[in-house]
């Protein structure tokens, strides 16, 4: 999974609140302005925030065409909203002009990075999550993608190192409900290596259902290593539990 950036993803949440929320009006409907009257009042850019909040990319990318094209942070988010809708060629293009005005903005960089690694490029693009590190080494979600990259070079050590960094900063960062996040496949076998990885990781940190859940994924996506799964000492906690009796019985493992 690759996890893009549009910057200042607060703005939509907040956006949302004063369109939805209204607190003071609501006891009286006829001075109630309507939803689409207050978010006409908003820039184009906080329009395009909100669009993004509700997954609306094309209305997004119609709100940010308004805004004022000379910002690097308004190149980045029409990005972004392009890569949303798979228009990869356009995603490039304006991540590219996002870094033009500003060459050292690690959330285009991510996003470029995300371009390449949807293209099958994938040593371009850890070169470009390298890079974006380098300006922001706090950065779970770009270190997360880093190590999805190294995992489709079948550099499961180094996927794995940089999965437990981006855990060590976020312990959600895998999780799927973040707005911009952006799924890409890796083939079967990388994948079920970097789900046994992640369940690895996950009995380190005592999340022992998580450890359950990505065990389950790398067994259903092929992984067919009994001996390393009943011999590895980071899931011992793991294979006490009924749960991984009751799965290593479903996988017929046992």
């Amino acid at each position: 999974m690759q996890r893009l950036f549009s910057g200042h993803s607060r703005i939509a949440l907040v956006a949302a609140l004063a369109v939805t929320g209204l607190p003071g009006l609501a006891a009286s409907p006829q001075l109630q302005p309507s939803a689409t009257a207050i978010q006409n009042d908003l820039s184009p850019e906080l329009r395009g925030d909100l669009a993004m909040a509700r997954q609306q990319y094309l209305a997004a990318i119609e709100a940010y065409r308004q805004a004022p094209l000379d910002s690097a942070q308004i190149w980045n988010k029409l990005g972004l909203a392009y890569h949303h809708v798979f228009a990869i060629e356009e995603a490039q293009r304006d991540y590219l002009r996002a870094l033009r005005i500003r060459p050292n903005y690690p959330e285009a960089l991510n996003n470029l990075g995300a371009v390449y690694y949807a293209k099958g490029n994938f040593h371009r693009a850890e070169k470009y999550y390298l890079r974006a590190l380098r300006l922001n080494s706090n950065s779970a979600a770009t270190y997360s993608n880093l190590g999805t990259a190294y995992f489709a070079q079948h550099k499961a050590d180094k996927g794995l190192v940089a999965y437990r960094t981006a855990l060590a900063l976020d312990a959600r960062v895998f999780e799927d409900a973040a707005p911009q996040l952006v799924s890409e496949s890796l083939p079967a076998r990388e994948r079920a290596q970097q789900d046994y990885a992640l369940a690895v990781l996950f009995a380190q940190s005592g999340h022992s259902d998580r450890a359950i859940e990505y065990l389950r994924k790398a067994l259903n996506e092929g992984f067919d290593d009994r001996k390393r799964i009943l011999d590895d000492q980071t899931l011992a906690s793991v294979r006490a539990l009924p749960a991984f009796t009751e799965l290593m019985s479903e996988q017929k493992l046992r």
